[in-house]
């Protein structure tokens, strides 16, 4: 058991231990604000105090931050350590820099709060961010600044066992558009043909006509690849499906009702983890995603307690409040809609803090580093140069035994020329590099 003495109380303090040296270190820890019961303790501790009261403590020089209330603009400077970047940099320290402080203001996503130009779709911009602006958008931070950590406290107190990590692969999918011709109803496949005879793409009318009358495979339909994948490989994904009654602007998937649609959520749900995707309309009428969560609930027989927006879209700390009311007990949303990378400088699972209520909550936060409508629309690689993103995090996740969360459509997984290599690019990274870590 390892104790930590401040001069006060504060969550924020006790939150960001908790995941540090609790969650992702297996350590048992004890907080106290009484100087002689920190100094006549004889096993590990660590002093987050700006005075030294022992000879053989960890010494942690504090910061203010996790002893303020509230969300106030500070300037945060971000300057180079020996291997990484480091924020609130301290001295007369065993660590450069008050490391609790940094986590903390990263993993609570501290900068989301303040003001700040939102991109189109009103979502946080990764421009904005202080990862991307000192370039460190795409490290796990936190998880290196953790290994380091704990090499220093073991160096300290030898009689300190951490739990053995091992690297995870978690892959998921987000199913927007289960079908591209299919099940889709003759209005919907009407004007899509009428839209292709204007645009001349004589191709695309000839492909519809021969999946609606069954001399084709549906492009988008890849479903039974995908589970002879994970069959081969041993893999346990997460299904995530747009449920909105209706069709909008950005919710085109075939509505739940239809008997198809419920089938292959059925489908999906008897053999793996499923969970709900809230439609765009949900983001601006909030009685809807209730509706699409009873919905799912209702084709599957389960308890809905997996969650991904749609597009990304979230606001701090709004959505996650209102995940958490309607039963949402891990999302998957915590990367960026604009750019592969590590949004909350972190490569495994935490608790969500709700910073203005000053409390850690039930929510398990689950990041993402790669998405492949990141590395197709908006950084608009190829597919061998997706294939060297999505390794290159593979490789630095693995060194750090965290867990590498990738989301793929399937659309980018079918017959569809537009995506053409894609496919081949994601089972010859399940093939080449995830097969030999399981």
């Amino acid at each position: 058991m390892l104790i930590i003495y401040s001069t006060h109380s504060s969550p924020r303090l006790q939150y960001i231990a908790d995941v540090l040296l609790n969650n992702l270190s297996g350590i048992e820890i004890f907080f106290t604000t009484q100087a002689e019961e920190f100094i006549q303790y004889e096993g590990p501790k660590i002093n987050y105090s700006p005075n030294s009261l022992t000879g053989d403590e960890f010494k942690i020089m504090p910061v203010s931050l996790l002893f303020e209330t509230g969300i106030s603009s500070r300037p945060v400077e971000c300057k180079e350590s020996s291997r990484y970047k480091i924020l609130f940099a301290t001295e007369n320290s065993d660590l450069p820099f008050d490391i609790f402080a940094a986590s903390f203001y990263l993993l609570s996503r501290y900068e989301e709060y303040l003001p700040y130009p939102p991109d189109e779709y009103g979502r946080f911009p990764h421009t904005e961010s202080i990862a991307c602006k000192n370039g460190f958008l795409q490290e796990p931070l936190i998880n290196y600044w953790l290994a380091d950590f704990q090499q220093a406290l073991q160096s300290r107190f030898a009689s300190l066992v951490f739990a053995v990590k091992k690297f995870r692969f978690i892959p998921t999918y987000d199913i927007d558009i289960a079908f591209s011709y299919l099940h889709k109803g003759k209005k919907r496949n009407i004007g899509g043909l009428i839209r292709s005879l204007l645009k001349g793409e004589l191709a695309d009318i000839k492909e519809r006509i021969a999946v609606l009358t069954g001399k084709k495979n549906d492009p988008f339909d890849v479903y039974e690849w995908l589970y002879a994948l994970h069959l081969k490989y041993n893999l346990r994904p997460y299904y995530f499906f747009l449920a909105a009654a209706s069709p909008g602007e950005f919710d085109k998937n075939i509505p739940p009702h239809q008997p198809d649609m419920r089938e292959l959520i059925r489908y999906h749900a008897a053999g793996y983890h499923t969970g709900i995707h809230p439609s765009w309309q949900s983001g601006d009428n909030r009685a809807l995603l209730q509706q699409e969560i009873q919905t799912l609930e209702e084709i599957t027989g389960n308890k809905v307690v997996h969650s991904r927006q749609h597009y990304i879209r979230f606001t701090l700390p709004d959505t996650y409040r209102q995940l958490t009311e309607h039963g949402i007990l891990n999302d998957f949303s915590m990367g960026y809609g604009t750019t592969n990378g590590f949004r909350a400088s972190i490569a495994s699972p935490f608790y969500w803090y709700d910073l203005p209520r000053e409390e850690k909550t039930t929510l398990l936060v689950y990041p993402f580093c790669f998405m492949d409508a990141n590395a197709y629309y908006e950084q608009q690689l190829t597919p061998s140069q997706a294939y060297s993103e999505i390794h290159y995090y593979h490789d630095i996740i693995k060194k750090v035994k965290g867990t590498m969360i990738s989301i793929w459509h399937n659309n980018f997984l079918g017959t569809d020329k537009k995506f053409e290599g894609w496919k081949e690019v994601y089972e010859l990274f399940i093939k080449e590099v995830v097969y030999w870590d399981l």
